[in-house]
């Protein structure tokens, strides 16, 4: 047991080691400093000219959120038509079915907001090409957009005053040519050397260990595989995700993916903090991020270790821990570490399957999604957790009796009302989307235009609720993973699903970005005795206890009738 912990604690450390000098890296290339990678730049000009764009043209947030909403529109329109006809395209040998129009509108939505919430099996759902040209491509692009809204916000605070906040299609070109395309080729080799596939041949057969003949899909994973990770996009090449013996063979691609799904949630804190030459803030966030990420780790840990408390009374023996849902080539252990990044992150991907996790757990998995700040998605991260920083020291400055500034700038009534609105959004999805299924659940189960509810829930009770609470808050929180119990593929869940990935990836987005474009155009306020210091002890705990109480207010009735009342029931 001691071994498996260490384990975490070497894979934490080597995300560590990579992310910082990462961070420093990324701070440089949006600087627009030399790098390493400057020989790439021929092919960022050839990129912008085809393109017509003039990289050295400055937006203001107005217009570089008008340039994101834009070409996410194009995406999500050009990969609607895509999926519904996949079956008559080519680099399909398995022979499977294009989507139906409810499907395919809620699997685009999802892989543009970066959610890649799969309401379908990837073996028999989508086709080689669609891997490629839809999901594979959304992959890239849906984490440029994140990092390039997340570089825009940067811009705002690096100066004293300014609305000139860079070139939003810069900062999208670069992520992919000078990070996620280099990262993404070195970790598709690991993969492929360690087992992932990369042929483009249909299914072959297999001997199972009972004398079975199997057929078992296969085709070019590694590539996707080392992006969903990278890009915390999650979706799985197999329906399984990571816990297929083809897209996680062994430890060493566990730890691969592991690492790769966090490096760059940590390295945008590092570079935000170099970028705007104020590290110590940066250093402030990390350190509350971290401390958030372990108080849902430990308890994860323990309830994992723990085992059963059904099976404990039985007098079956659990020296391993609770292994329902878990690959026996990972253990309870890493799975637990696994499922606790995943959900703090907007990864979503998995190693074991989170719906036979202990009731704990689930409750602490869905409160990282709810929270949606602890290091959180590529770029977005940071914009999350700068709402509660704007809510902190707006109380903060009422608390002294001093107008809320944040560094030199007046945190003034237009800037708290969004920051309101966006801290109101999640709750409001989360909550009404969960409350509508269950309302359909249970007044409408035989109405043919519910689309027989009945059959959505394989658990009743506590567990069921659960099911559907995680599906709503994967959605909102842009994750992906869910307590797959739940039978997602219907009218209802592609709709209902739909509508909050786009709410809760886009709001979240523009609403960071309007206070940071609102504050860097007001004038500069030299610090003095009396300003506020965000970068202290301090101010970090004022923020995380802004976190915890905002969101134990927002949902702790939910998680009481769902995963609390599960474990209570179980122990009684």
């Amino acid at each position: 047991m001691n071994t498996e912990l260490l384990g975490i604690l070497a894979t934490y450390l080597l995300t560590l080691v990579i992310a910082i000098p990462l961070g420093k890296y990324l701070a440089k290339v949006f600087a627009g400093e030399r790098v390493w990678t400057d020989f790439l730049k021929p092919l960022e000009t050839g990129i912008f000219k085809i393109s017509g764009i003039n990289p050295k043209e400055e937006m203001n947030w107005k217009q570089a959120m008008k340039a994101m909403l834009t070409v996410n529109l194009v995406w999500l329109v050009y990969g609607f038509f895509v999926l519904m006809y996949q079956d008559k395209l080519p680099l399909n040998p398995d022979g499977n079915p294009g989507m139906t129009p409810d499907l395919a509108f809620n699997t685009i939505i999802s892989f543009v907001v970066n959610c890649n919430l799969q309401h379908y099996s990837g073996e028999t759902g989508v086709t080689y090409l669609t891997q490629h040209v839809i999901m594979m491509f959304m992959m890239f692009v849906s984490c440029a957009t994140g990092i390039a809204a997340a570089v825009v916000f940067f811009k705002a605070f690096r100066d004293k005053t300014t609305e000139k906040l860079g070139n939003f299609w810069d900062f999208f070109v670069k992520s992919i040519t000078r990070l996620l395309l280099p990262l993404s080729l070195v970790m598709a080799v690991i993969l492929a050397f360690n087992g992932t596939p990369t042929s483009y041949e249909g299914k072959d057969q297999f001997i199972s260990l009972q004398g079975d003949t199997v057929n078992v899909s296969r085709g070019p994973a590694a590539g996707m595989i080392a992006i969903k990770h990278l890009g915390t996009n999650g979706g799985g090449w197999f329906g399984t995700n990571s816990s297929h013996p083809l897209e996680n063979p062994n430890y060493i691609t566990n730890t691969v993916e592991l690492v790769a799904q966090v490096i760059i949630p940590i390295a945008m804190v590092i570079a935000f903090g170099i970028f705007i030459r104020r590290r110590k803030l940066s250093w402030v966030i990390f350190g509350v991020m971290t401390v958030g990420m372990l108080l849902l780790l430990i308890p994860t840990l323990s309830a994992e270790l723990g085992g059963s408390p059904a099976l404990e009374k039985m007098g079956i023996s659990q020296t391993t821990g609770a292994m329902e849902g878990k690959e026996v080539r990972f253990g309870p252990a890493i799975s637990a570490y696994w499922s606790t990044v995943t959900t703090i992150i907007s990864t979503g991907s998995v190693n074991s399957m989170h719906d036979s996790t202990m009731p704990l757990t689930g409750a602490w998995q869905l409160l990282g999604m709810m929270i949606n700040s602890f290091y959180g998605g590529c770029g977005v991260g940071i914009l999350n957790y700068f709402i509660y920083l704007i809510i902190a020291v707006f109380i903060s400055g009422l608390m002294v009796g001093r107008t809320p500034e944040f560094l030199g700038h007046k945190v003034e009534a237009r800037e708290v009302k969004i920051a309101a609105l966006v801290t109101l959004l999640s709750p409001f999805l989360i909550l009404a989307g969960t409350a509508l299924s269950s309302f359909v659940f249970t007044n409408y189960a035989q109405a043919e235009w519910a689309v027989q509810p009945q059959s959505w829930l394989n658990n009743p009770s506590f567990h069921g609720f659960s099911e559907m609470l995680y599906e709503v808050t994967s959605s909102n929180a842009n994750n992906g993973s869910g307590f797959e119990g739940l039978g997602d593929n219907n009218v209802f869940w592609n709709v209902l699903t739909g509508f909050v990935l786009l709410l809760g990836r886009f709001l979240p987005i523009i609403g960071p970005i309007a206070i940071a474009g609102l504050l860097g155009r007001k004038k500069y306020i030299p610090e003095s005795a009396g300003t506020l210091k965000t970068d202290t002890l301090t101010f970090g705990l004022m923020t995380f206890a802004v976190i915890l109480i905002l969101n134990a207010l927002s949902y702790f009735p939910a998680l009481a009738l769902g995963p609390l009342a599960e474990y209570f029931t179980m122990l009684k």
